[in-house]
């Protein structure tokens, strides 16, 4: 039988088990000693709300599905018909060439060529690398076409400390801004946190807090990594990102509040490929060019 989400590649170090698939380098499982820390899916499950997947080569969303680059009007598919929006990239739902496969390593690759609303191409890989310091993913794309082309990166991780409902997670988010969204989840305004249930910075527990929001002006450590901590009894997880990642989505579920949390990693905010407040975050990719990225997941 073939599964949903195509091969399964498993990867250990000592308690440290993480399993990606083949459809969309999706981080499925990441367990220590035997308790989640990434809560994925089955192997024979359809992936859904993005679990684990990798997004590229633009995170979040994107109004309409419509933006101006290089001074031609691109239109993607609404792959999000309900808000009318494009959403979460291209490459989520196809499958990743394997690379390397070792005991505790796995490389996988794949490549985005010109379609409607996209007009270059971009090879990308992603390496899962676990150890007993934690996961660490690192994800490389570059333009090998003959135009410059935007680009946004982020991943789609659910994490649980062994919650019932998220209801009793304590969460730190060391960001001093949230974006306000509309209906369709799309830029308002940037806010200040202070004063607001969107202030995580202090390690509260989320309670009632409804979160599908994006959150910038990210505190680093010396090491120039942001931290994303979850707090349940004597359980934790810790979610990082380097400073190419300057945006964190927190998503609590909507009426789901037993689906776990979903903390994403972003390069941008939503809708950067078009004018507006979250624009700056873009990155442009001219030809030849490569961006690296990292980040890293932990728990007990």
């Amino acid at each position: 039988m073939t599964n949903p989400t195509g091969e399964q590649y498993e990867i250990v170090s000592g308690e440290h088990r993480v399993v990606v698939t083949e459809v969309g380098a999706t981080l499925r499982t990441y367990t220590v000693g035997g308790q989640h820390v990434v809560r994925g899916f089955e192997a024979d499950e359809v992936v859904h709300k993005g679990r684990g997947q990798q997004l590229l080569p633009w995170p979040n969303r994107i109004r309409d599905g419509l933006y101006t680059f290089g001074g031609e009007e691109q239109q993607l598919a609404l792959s999000e018909p309900d808000r009318h929006n494009a959403i979460h990239g291209l490459v989520r739902h196809v499958p990743w060439t394997l690379v390397d496969h070792t005991e505790d390593t796995l490389t996988q690759s794949v490549r985005v060529y010109p379609r409607s609303g996209w007009p270059g191409i971009v090879e990308a890989t992603i390496t899962h690398q676990v150890s007993e310091r934690g996961l660490q993913v690192t994800v490389r794309a570059t333009n090998i076409g003959d135009v410059d082309v935007p680009f946004g990166y982020a991943a789609h991780p659910y994490f649980t400390v062994g919650e019932t409902t998220v209801d009793e997670v304590a969460v730190t988010v060391p960001a001093r801004t949230y974006l306000e969204v509309d209906e369709r989840l799309l830029p308002v305004r940037l806010a200040p946190v202070e004063g607001t249930e969107k202030d995580l910075r202090a390690g509260a527990h989320l309670g009632a807090t409804n979160l599908d929001h994006a959150f910038t002006d990210l505190d680093r450590d010396e090491d120039g990594r942001w931290r994303v901590k979850l707090a349940l009894g004597d359980r934790a997880a810790e979610l990082w990102g380097d400073d190419t990642m300057t945006w964190i989505q927190v998503f609590t579920g909507e009426d789901r509040r037993d689906l776990s949390l979903a903390i994403e990693p972003m390069t941008c905010g939503p809708d950067a490929f078009n004018e507006g407040i979250t624009h700056d975050g873009l990155i442009v990719l001219a030809p030849g060019k490569t961006y690296t990225g990292r980040w890293g997941v932990n728990g007990r």
